[in-house]
């Protein structure tokens, strides 16, 4: 299993067209965001500016690229190349596998993090503790990880010619509604109470708890971990459901 993780973190490395888009673009849309809702107000509900706001909202939003669009895609390009049926000829357990994809991701994810931060910092004037930029680093990307488990999952439900536009649905779905986008304390009422729920409004409001200096919500830990979980089983599930097929 070690050694499927070094080649798979190799393979995300060598992949530099993929790796510019994932680190450019969040950076790209947080200053356009941030410049044209204006910067120095500030949201609703809250006692952060609209800059900082949005740079918790865009590093969240750089890394689900990453992890999910990245992951999606090449497992099912694998899946049809056959990459994958070498790989049922080993001892791998599903869990092996799914552990090695989402590492590979979660080290693509990190740059893209770090590069809305430093936007953020030197553009937009953000300043916090130092122990919050650490903070924030830490729990975004570790966060990635349970989109990363999604990104595996989708990889394995859905067909070649299908990921793409499934995996379009579900990464504008979760960031839309999520929040990730504009605050979801703009939305109804009734939608609201549907994004509280979505793993990516939980994964922005561990970053704003920090921001804040508040502890988090205990929801929004569970929602995550219950994500991850039934993401992650789901994967390792596909996977060998996959195998047993061939």
């Amino acid at each position: 299993m070690n050694a499927l993780i070094k080649l798979e973190l190799a393979r995300a490395l060598r992949n530099k067209k993929f790796l510019f888009f994932s680190v450019l673009y969040p950076s790209i849309i947080y200053l356009i965001f941030s410049s044209s809702a204006g910067s120095s107000g500030k949201v609703y509900g809250t006692d952060l500016t609209v800059a900082t706001y949005l740079m918790v909202s865009m590093a969240s939003f750089g890394a689900l690229t990453a992890v999910l669009m990245g992951n999606s895609e090449r497992i099912a390009k694998e899946r049809e190349s056959g990459w994958v049926r070498q790989l049922r000829l080993t001892p791998l357990p599903g869990r092996g596998y799914v552990l090695a994809k989402t590492a590979s991701a979660a080290v693509v994810s990190l740059p893209a993090i770090v590069m809305v931060f430093a936007v953020a910092a030197g553009i937009k004037d953000v300043r916090l503790d130092a122990w919050q930029w650490l903070a924030l680093t830490g729990v975004i990307w570790a966060g990635s990880l349970v989109f990363a488990a999604l990104g595996v999952a989708i990889g394995y439900l859905a067909s070649g010619d299908a990921v793409r536009p499934i995996t379009m649905i579900v990464y504008f779905g979760l960031s839309l509604l999520g929040g990730l986008w504009m605050p979801s304390a703009g939305f109804p009422q009734w939608l609201q109470d549907i994004a509280q729920w979505l793993p990516t409004h939980a994964y922005a409001a561990l970053g704003r708890a920090i921001e804040q200096s508040q502890a988090p919500h205990t929801q929004d830990i569970a929602v995550l971990a219950v994500s991850f979980v039934l993401f992650a089983g789901g994967a390792a599930w596909l996977y060998r459901k996959d195998t047993l097929k061939a």
